[in-house]
């Protein structure tokens, strides 16, 4: 039963992918500027923006490469860069569903 299984890995995929998207685009909506991997602070101000990096990673990776290919970078960055991002993101996914479920928001 191997097609369950990719299908309940695309899942969990699609949620650190919408959970990357969603937390780079509330940072831009208060920021007003889009996230980076680069902070800067002091204290619990960069404890929070490593958190949300770390979190928003996929998006920011996947912005990057697309910005990079249209300049002219080479496709295989494009490729290795899709990889990078799915991984982070299905790592993600597993962390944001398991928190769902503990917090019983899942059954």
């Amino acid at each position: 039963m191997l097609f369950p299984d990719a299908i309940f890995c695309a899942y969990i995929m699609a949620v650190g992918f919408v959970f990357a998207g969603m937390s780079a685009s509330l940072h831009q909506l208060v920021t007003g500027r889009p996230l980076r991997f680069e902070c800067a602070g002091y204290g619990f101000a960069v404890v929070f923006a490593v958190l949300v990096r770390v979190f928003a990673g996929p998006a920011i990776l996947m912005r990057n490469a697309i910005k990079g290919a249209l300049l002219g970078r080479p496709p295989y960055w494009l490729a290795l860069s899709a990889i990078i991002a799915s991984l982070w993101s299905f790592f993600s996914g597993i962390i944001m569903l398991e928190l769902l479920v503990r917090a019983g928001l899942f059954a």
